[in-house]
């Protein structure tokens, strides 16, 4: 058993801090807000996940202090964008060797770094890794059958993080590849706004499948410029969760895709789905490293003019759909 401080008490963040729970560790959830983490132990239930109940043995708080100190391992689960005000927070909290665990997915628009960039930088302290891959915390906190994968710099480190969260519904695998692992969760996000924007639209599997496909190039490609593995872009992590973000209705991209599609603005997008849209925040960073590393992303691309430029959805599909011809797979000799 370990003491471990789930960071955000957001839908993931309480849907792990129950598997962790039932995998037999003493756990206590962080809520930013106190009169959050009072409801939560009263009603023993997170506002995004009703009618889950969050068993008696999680303890939880609104306390930093309490929610970090003595505690083995740090699973920080609050929106990227925050990820760097919240390290910075907790950080004279966290004993040196501490584990901790990004389990957000974005790239800092400023910096373009990762939420294990940000980690390492700020708690230099700590032996920071990645928790990724298609994992919805609707069915995780229903102990419904998932995979994810944990990427840590060492395999000692990732095998004691995979026998951590590994249970009899949620099963995990390691791998090295922490920058691919980052780059799949944040950008298959921004790819998802775009599936849902063509729902939103009326257009059917065909087209959702063309973006799930060119969708997974084009992360992949930027992803190995970057220096990611190309095996991780066609694992869980990359074509896995692609395919869950932009399927589902459980994803939030997908559903404030197809609010956009159906001709909401993004603010008034964001504002109906009511939670974070992380590939709204992911789409710029992206764009800037495509032109830092030289990387062509014609889907990414036309997200962000939706998004940021008021672009017209049709013409999107239009630019798209008329780009000039392409061979599919340039590897492939004739």
């Amino acid at each position: 058993m370990e003491k471990i401080g789930v960071i955000g008490a957001g839908s993931w963040g309480t849907a792990l801090a129950m598997l962790l729970n039932e995998n037999g560790n003493e756990v206590t959830l962080w809520s930013h807000r106190e009169e959050e983490a009072e409801r939560m132990r009263r009603m023993r239930e997170c506002s995004k996940l009703p009618g889950i109940r969050i068993p008696d043995e999680v303890k939880i708080t609104s306390d930093l202090e309490q929610a970090v100190c003595g505690k083995k391992v740090l699973v920080m689960v609050v929106p990227s964008k925050c990820m760097r005000e919240t390290a910075e927070k907790l950080k004279e909290y966290v004993a040196p060797g501490t584990y901790v665990i990004s389990a957000a997915k974005g790239i800092e628009e400023e910096t373009l770094f990762t939420m294990t960039d940000i980690l390492e930088q700020v708690l230099v302290q700590a032996d920071a890794a990645v928790l990724s891959g298609p994992s919805h915390a609707e069915e995780v906190a229903r102990l419904l059958p998932t995979t994810c994968v944990i990427g840590a710099h060492t395999e000692k480190t990732a095998r004691f993080l995979q026998e951590l969260f590994m249970g009899p519904m949620f099963r995990v695998y390691i791998s090295s590849d922490m920058l691919g692992i980052e780059l799949g969760g944040a950008l298959k996000n921004v790819i998802a706004l775009a599936a849902g924007i063509a729902d939103g639209m009326g257009y059917g599997d065909n087209a959702k499948a063309a973006l799930i496909t060119r969708g997974i190039v084009e992360i992949g490609r930027l992803g190995i410029r970057m220096g990611g593995n190309p095996q991780t872009f066609s694992g869980l992590t990359g074509i896995g969760d692609l395919i869950v973000t932009c399927a589902s209705m459980h994803s939030r991209n997908r559903r404030a895709g197809i609010l956009l599609g159906r001709g909401y603005t993004m603010e008034e997008a964001m504002k109906e789905v009511n939670m974070v849209v992380e590939g709204v925040y992911s789409a710029k960073a992206a764009m800037t490293l495509a032109k830092k590393y030289d990387t062509e992303l014609p889907i990414i691309e036309q997200v962000n003019q939706i998004l940021f430029e008021g672009k017209d959805p049709k013409k999107v599909v239009a630019d798209l759909m008329l780009r000039d011809s392409k061979t599919e797979n340039s590897l492939i000799p004739w």
